[in-house]
C-alpha cells in the first residue's frame, strides 16, 4: 500500500479508480485501511477543488416544503401575508430577519442558508 498526497487530476482520478477497486474491501484488513486513506484524501481533495456553493434561501424554502407537502398558501404562517409569500418565494422581495427566525424555528431551516 502506497498512498500519496493528490496533487494533479491525474492523481484524482488514479485515486477515485483504486477507491472503486478496493470497494468493500473488510474493516481492519490492509486493503480497508487502504481504502479509508484514499476516501480521506479524496474527500479533503475535492473539499479544495470542487467547493459546493450553500444553497440559495428560496430554493432551501422550497426544498423544505416538498419534504414536507407544504403549498404556497401554508407558507403565510412563517412569511406573513400571501403576497409576502408570493413576494419572497418569486425573489421580488428578501427575507426579513423577522421570517428568518419564524422559519428556523417552524421549518428548522438553517438561519445561515436563510442569510445567504
Amino acid at each position: 500500500m502506497e498512498i500519496k498526497p493528490i496533487k494533479t487530476e491525474i492523481d484524482y482520478v488514479s485515486s477515485l479508480s483504486r477507491i472503486e477497486e478496493l470497494w468493500g474491501a473488510s474493516k481492519d484488513t490492509q486493503e480497508g485501511d487502504e481504502l479509508d486513506l484514499l476516501c480521506t484524501i479524496v474527500e479533503s481533495y475535492e473539499i479544495k477543488h470542487f467547493p459546493i456553493a450553500p444553497p440559495d434561501p428560496v430554493d432551501a424554502i422550497f426544498f423544505r416544503m416538498e419534504q414536507m407537502g407544504m403549498t404556497k398558501t401554508d407558507m403565510a404562517k412563517y412569511l406573513g401575508s400571501q403576497s409576502r409569500v408570493s413576494e419572497v418565494l418569486g425573489r421580488k422581495r428578501k427575507l426579513t430577519l423577522k421570517m428568518v427566525k419564524s422559519l428556523y424555528v417552524g421549518l428548522k431551516i438553517p438561519a445561515d442558508i436563510l442569510l445567504t
